[in-house]
């Protein structure tokens, strides 16, 4: 067989990240766009490329190779689709949302895939991990590689999914930092606004990862010829990650909803603390106050004004009456 572009370099054409043809599970060659359609045409030849925001001429010219579907290019040129698998002819058309942290925030891109005989075309919009790795780890492994382009699929939807644990996981680390801190002191409103906008970036998240469980049923469906039968336990092994990715924003949302309960019941508390202090000096001070309220009228006729121990008496009351509540309150832990 005539291997004459074996690993020639790829033009380095903005967008075009990879173009490789394979068979047996094995790298053959480095190719041009324009020949990606002869080389998936070869009996046991699987070609895989990979794009990165490519143009819409780009796009035209991998569609002219593959006979791909104009509503499967439209989708792939525009982001912002929601998950899904669209099947036309012989071909299939997934969107996939990857998710990054980046600068405390969950940001989110897409991966179009083209599925087909002999064929995966990966599109890449937006904040999203290399699928260098996922090339260069099943490269080293033939023997997966050989099973053909289901299987490549497969490798990029589960890499995918995998990729959202580390976003979960830096996440957790911060919702356990707001558990710490939630019972010493109650949330400021940058805590709160923080708190928020976790939840919101979590739910996000899980709107982007749970319609792949969709996409992965449909996959294990003998309804798609493209997917061969041997492949359908990886797909429900992908299925089984995106539901643990599942429970576990589902866990932290709880957590948050849960911190931010307590932290409003820690601000009633202190609170209520607060208010009980001031009720207890308020009624301390109000026996002095009313006392020398009443003699401080300045009516020539009022009882006790002419007592020899009025003055002292007075001032005795005031302290046993004062000294009895603030042992009162005291011992009732209001104060």
């Amino acid at each position: 067989m005539d291997y004459a572009h074996k690993f020639a370099p790829v033009s380095g054409e903005e967008g075009i990240v990879a173009s490789s043809a394979y068979t047996a599970g094995r790298r053959v060659a480095d190719i041009a766009i324009e020949e990606a359609g002869e080389w998936a045409a070869k009996d046991g030849h699987v070609v895989w490329i990979g794009l990165l925001e490519p143009s819409r001429e780009l796009l035209l010219r991998v569609q002219a190779q593959f006979n791909l579907h104009d509503l499967a290019i439209e989708d792939a040129e525009h982001p912002h689709q929601r998950p899904k698998l669209e099947q036309y002819g012989d071909a299939l058309f997934i969107v996939a949302r990857t998710a990054q942290l980046i600068e405390r925030r969950v940001i989110f891109g897409e991966t179009h895939l083209f599925v087909g005989k002999g064929y995966i075309v990966s599109v890449r919009h937006g904040p999203s991990t290399s699928y260098a790795s996922v090339r260069q780890h099943w490269e080293s492994c033939p023997h997966s590689l050989a099973k053909g382009e289901d299987f490549v699929l497969y490798a990029i939807l589960d890499f995918i999914v995998d990729n959202y644990m580390p976003v979960l996981e830096q996440l957790e680390y911060e919702v356990e930092e707001i558990e710490d801190k939630v019972l010493v002191r109650p949330m400021t409103a940058t805590d709160i606004e923080r708190l928020y906008m976790m939840r919101r970036d979590l739910l996000r998240l899980r709107n982007a990862a749970l319609p792949l469980v969709e996409v992965c049923r449909r996959l294990t469906s003998a309804d798609l010829p493209q997917i061969q039968a041997a492949m359908h336990p990886l797909f429900r092994d992908v299925t089984d990650h995106i539901r643990t990715v599942q429970e576990k924003i589902d866990s932290l949302r709880e957590v948050l909803a849960f911190a931010f309960e307590a932290s409003l019941l820690v601000g009633q508390s202190q609170e209520t603390a607060i208010s009980k202090k001031l009720a207890s000096w308020a009624a301390i001070l109000a026996v002095p106050t009313a006392l020398a309220g009443i003699y401080g009228m300045n009516f020539n006729d009022m009882p006790e004004l002419r007592m020899e121990y009025g003055y002292p008496m007075v001032l005795s009351a005031i302290i046993a009456t004062c000294t009895f509540l603030y042992w009162r309150f005291r011992k009732n832990g209001w104060l």
